[in-house]
């Protein structure tokens, strides 16, 4: 990671010192940089070493950092990683377009490394990453969505990214097709545990613990699987409580709508379902031989679950 930290401060740098500003503040905040850390475990498990690795891996820290930009704009979102958003501090036309500088700038970098496939997975991804952004956009304030439908806003936001990076590991390591596939699943999962995960900490978390403030998700709208579950499982008033904070993003009501979602079980039976994606994500490990990194890939599972920020 000190080698793609490394990458990625030398490939930031812009003439332009408002991008130079914004870069290095989003990226100097830290975060769980699990994307890239999918690329570095996955490339030595199958047993890749060269520097390419560092350049990919950087290339999907650049992107998710892209997306975080343009989501805190959409979102209007305040806080992120216990600091002041981007767009807070320095206006959202800057933010989006700094966003969309760190975009370009990862396929500049795609482009470096003369391999069509990493292009064709990276295109595909941010493509439909692209596509889960307008799904949730469209799935706002409906207190009606199938989970379903809440499932695959998850599958194309948040875990195609995880699915690429840790597909990205197998390409580079030249692994047999149903390798790279087995990789790619376990992201797939991972990435869907760990958003299911982050639904669930907007109603059970600390603001001071997740680095943003709880009770987002409820304001913007989003109808969360904990939401979901709790109108299915409450009485009528309580589900109807549950139908008008939705539909006018209400967190005025957030004390008792967490006493609801806790009290029907639906934090729990959110967390299983996660627990039972990281558990998808383990399985898929036993195609790769035995190291320090699938041990590591292994406790990923473990720690996307049981984690409070």
């Amino acid at each position: 990671m000190d080698e793609v930290d490394a990458v990625i401060r030398r490939r930031l740098s812009s003439s332009v010192a408002l991008i130079d500003q914004i870069g290095h503040y989003i990226i100097s905040a830290g975060g769980k940089r699990i994307r890239p850390r999918l690329v570095l475990l996955f490339s030595d498990a199958l047993g890749f070493d060269g520097p390419e690795r560092f350049e990919l891996a950087a290339i999907v820290e650049f992107i998710h950092t892209a997306t975080l930009l343009h989501d805190d704009v959409v979102d209007e979102s305040e806080l992120r990683r216990g600091r002041q958003t981007a767009n807070a501090l320095f206006g959202n036309a800057a933010s989006v377009l700094v966003g969309d500088f760190l975009y370009s700038r990862a396929f500049q970098m795609m482009v470096s490394l003369n391999r069509m496939r990493v292009l064709d997975v990276l295109a595909d991804a941010t493509n439909v990453i692209a596509e889960g952004e307008v799904l949730q956009l469209m799935n706002m304030h409906d207190p009606d969505l199938a989970v379903e439908d809440y499932l695959r806003v998850i599958r194309f936001k948040t875990a195609k990214l995880f699915e690429a990076s840790a597909r990205l590991g197998a390409v580079l390591a030249q692994a047999p097709a149903e390798v790279e596939e087995a990789c790619a699943d376990y992201g797939r999962s991972l990435g869907t545990a760990f958003q299911l995960v982050d639904d669930l900490l907007d109603y059970e978390g600390a603001t001071s613990e997740l680095g943003k403030n709880v009770g987002d998700d409820l304001r913007e709208g989003k109808p969360t699987l904990p939401l979901l579950l709790a109108m299915s499982r409450g009485n009528d008033s309580e589900r109807e409580t549950i139908r008008q904070a939705i539909l006018n993003g209400e967190v005025d009501r957030l004390a008792e709508i967490v006493s609801i979602v806790r009290a029907t079980g639906a934090i729990d039976a959110t967390r299983a379902a996660a627990r039972a994606e990281a558990d998808k994500a383990r399985e898929r490990l036993s195609m790769l031989p035995s190291s320090a990194s699938r041990e590591a890939l292994l406790e990923l599972c473990f720690r996307s679950v049981d984690r409070s920020a």
